[in-house]
């Protein structure tokens, strides 16, 4: 018998969080929007290999879930975030929110996202106002078993966004939605909603409050200057 002790004979199985980008790629992205987005995604992923690295009991796996005429898996299979590579999203088309929503619904459950799971992290970034039942789509995710359990953040581009439909996405009375006026901006917010949730998560530190709670505390506020207004 060897001196090897048993808990390094046991393998330990680590929780997954699923870190979801819920994209609208409708036809009002076309142009500066979705290449600055484009860019922003591609400049986070490093950041949240170096935020999940910080947490190495947490298995993070990124989906990506874009929408425009239809929602359509961009990413469909939960890539681990060390082999994780972005491909350019294109824009076109309406602005089909509650589809894509109800799309994600039917991704959050115990059958898709079998083994242990910590609340999976939804980031929904959004120029505009949706074409189709918003609120529909919202009702499934709310009732799928890690609808509910998910903190969500939203993203505003610009100034067109319907922010009354991100905040009632978010459904939180504190956590407000985070806006982007331009370029730098959206980098640096995408850059925050990709990996503050992932280390307040994944953290095994117990503090008060909710993760949601947490986040809304840290979260940038809005301060642009209408000389640094783009979109």
């Amino acid at each position: 018998m060897t001196d090897t002790p048993l808990f390094d004979m046991v393998g330990v199985v680590r929780r997954q969080l699923h870190l979801i980008l819920v994209i609208d790629c409708s036809g009002s992205m076309t142009g500066e929007k979705m290449a600055s987005l484009n860019y922003a995604i591609a400049s986070a992923v490093p950041a949240i290999r170096s935020a999940a690295a910080e947490n190495p009991d947490t298995d993070v796996r990124l989906r990506i879930l874009r929408f425009s005429d239809q929602a359509q898996w961009h990413v469909e299979e939960a890539a681990p975030v060390a082999d994780f590579s972005w491909t350019d999203l294109t824009a076109e088309g309406e602005t089909r929110l509650g589809s894509a929503l109800t799309v994600l619904a039917t991704s959050l459950t115990p059958e898709a996202m079998p083994g242990r799971q910590l609340s999976p992290v939804i980031v929904l970034v959004s120029d505009g106002q949706p074409t189709d039942d918003f609120a529909s789509g919202q009702a499934a995710l709310m009732a799928s078993p890690y609808g509910a359990k998910s903190v969500r953040i939203a993203i505003a581009i610009g100034s067109d966004a319907d922010l009354d439909v991100l905040n009632a996405f978010v459904a939180h009375p504190e956590f407000k939605v985070l806006q982007a006026h331009n370029a730098e901006e959206l980098v640096n917010r995408i850059k925050w909603a990709t990996t503050a949730p992932v280390k307040t998560v994944s953290s095994p530190t117990k503090v008060s409050g909710t993760a949601v709670d947490q986040l809304s505390q840290q979260a940038p506020v809005d301060t642009v200057q209408s000389s640094e207004l783009v979109w």
